[in-house]
């Protein structure tokens, strides 16, 4: 019975501290969106753009 008397209390703070980060999370946007992180994946480019040559390789050939 004296266990109780601080195990209520105990629970009592961690479902506080669990309402609390679930209205901090709704509250800031974090379920927005739901499902563009999984399309965002699915659209991802396997081949990148090759990157433009630069013209310093030429000037030190010239040389």
């Amino acid at each position: 019975m004296e266990s109780l008397y601080l195990l209520i209390p105990m629970s009592l703070v961690v479902v506080a501290f669990i309402v609390f980060v679930l209205y901090w999370s709704v509250r800031s946007g974090q379920f927005e969106d739901l499902e563009g992180p999984g399309h965002a994946i699915l659209m991802d480019d396997d081949n990148p753009k090759p990157k433009p040559q630069s013209n310093s390789n030429s000037l030190s050939k010239d040389n």
